[in-house]
């Protein structure tokens, strides 16, 4: 059962759950992966699929018949449900563009920025109990916007060495290039280093267990990576009027992502509070995905009381939660207050799960606290931003003396010399 605790008796640092240790060995084993993939390539690579996936495969890559095959194979409902996600997600991202800009307001002086999107992108989509198709098109789309010239996607196979219909459907909505049957530290490995079949890509994006986590922070200076993922995270605020079947469903849509994922609810309702992990109790037992969903409520679940909304939202942006609903009848009215959160959820008819597949905002977001200082997967993540300078020679002369004097200042002769060598008689 969900635990209840009023504010006046709680650290703030024991509401989430963040102390997560790594479990013995993962190190180890993906330092040997990572090792193993560099040195063997593809190799390494069919003998680690069947291994850890069941799966026997005579190639890495996914045809293009395949993907083909895929699209028409699946249900036409939920091929428009992908179509009109992607449309929105396209939509919501097209604002971030950044475009180039130059200043030329001084004789002779031309500065400005160049952006260059990544040459190529490299998604991980998760395998296992949880397919991700939003996940497609959540690091894909935004990529896309970008102008990425190549995106490769990796996702571990079936035990007949197949990827559902679905998540290569997802990639070809979304634009993916190529898809490899890969999962695990090994396909992480394979998109950095690169190998034989698998290209070597400039960044990594996409969420992962505790071996692609590792794998990626590890390989992070090798290549670029989206950020190291916690585990997933609702923090929901809720007035007494909102209605308790709601909201624990809300907090449930979280819990059952696994037993590591924390929900919380903070209101300023001891009724509400009582009535929420009623419902709890009443909803849990009808998921299919029962125990990951109670042992996520019972360890990490908490109801914080506190004395007024006001106060629910100072202790939110000190805990900087991943997903933020601010479930009241004027949310706009607290939206100024919020400084730290990965997505906020506005109003009572907002769901956490409508932003994780159709609304259009990106749905990897900062975890684990650190929405304080980042912020969701976007268009920038994608994009390489380079200054350029250009001065005549009369620019530079009107302010050698002045970069002369910084350079000397700072014990740097070679630095100053490359100034005025330009003004000495030859």
């Amino acid at each position: 059962m969900i635990k209840i605790m009023n504010i006046e008796n709680t650290e703030i640092k024991d509401i989430l759950t963040r102390d997560i240790n790594l479990e013995t060995g993962v190190e180890d084993i993906v330092s040997g992966v990572i090792e193993n993939v560099k040195k063997n390539g593809d190799k390494a690579l069919f003998e680690y699929c069947e291994k850890f996936d069941g799966a026997k495969l005579d190639c890495l890559e996914v045809s293009k018949e395949e993907i083909e095959l895929a699209y028409e194979k699946e249900d036409k409902e939920f091929l428009s449900t992908i179509e009109l996600a992607k449309n929105n997600i396209h939509k919501f991202h097209s604002h971030q563009v950044r475009n180039n800009f130059v200043i030329n307001d001084a004789d002779g002086v031309i500065l400005g920025q160049k952006i260059t999107p990544i040459e190529k992108v490299g998604i991980y989509v998760p395998g296992g109990t949880a397919r991700y198709p939003s996940s497609v098109l959540m690091n894909a789309v935004p990529a896309k916007i970008a102008g990425v010239k190549e995106i490769v996607m990796v996702t571990p196979p079936d035990k007949d060495g197949a990827i559902p219909s679905y998540i290569l459907a997802a990639a070809k909505i979304a634009g993916v290039d190529r898809v490899f049957k890969l999962g695990g530290a090994q396909a992480v490995a394979a998109l950095a280093l690169g190998t034989e079949s698998v290209p070597k890509v400039d960044k990594i994006v996409g969420p992962g267990n505790i071996f692609v986590a590792t794998a990626k922070r590890k390989l992070y200076g090798l290549v670029d990576i989206d950020m190291i993922a916690g585990p997933s995270e609702i923090l929901v605020l809720a007035d007494g009027s909102c209605n308790p079947k709601y909201v624990a469903a809300d907090l449930l849509s979280q819990a059952e992502h696994d037993k590591l994922a924390t929900a919380v609810l903070i209101t300023d309702s001891e009724a509400l509070a009582e009535k929420v992990s009623a419902e709890l109790e009443k909803q849990i037992p009808k998921l299919p995905r029962a125990e990951i969903a109670r042992t996520s409520i019972d360890d990490n679940g908490k109801i914080i009381i506190v004395k007024d909304m006001k106060q629910a939202v100072e202790i939110s942006n000190i805990i900087a939660p991943e997903h933020l609903e601010v479930c009241v009848d004027d949310p706009f009215s607290l939206l100024n207050l919020i400084t730290n959160a990965g997505s906020i959820f506005l109003g009572k008819n907002v769901p956490e799960s409508l932003g994780d597949y159709l609304a259009g905002p990106n749905h990897t977001l900062p975890t684990s606290g650190t929405a304080r200082f980042s912020s969701p997967l976007s268009v920038d993540d994608f994009i390489k931003k380079s200054s350029f300078i250009y001065y005549t020679g009369d620019a530079l002369a009107n302010v050698k003396d002045d970069v002369v004097r910084f350079a000397e200042r700072e014990g740097l002769s070679a630095h100053a010399r490359a100034v005025s060598k330009r003004f000495e008689n030859n």
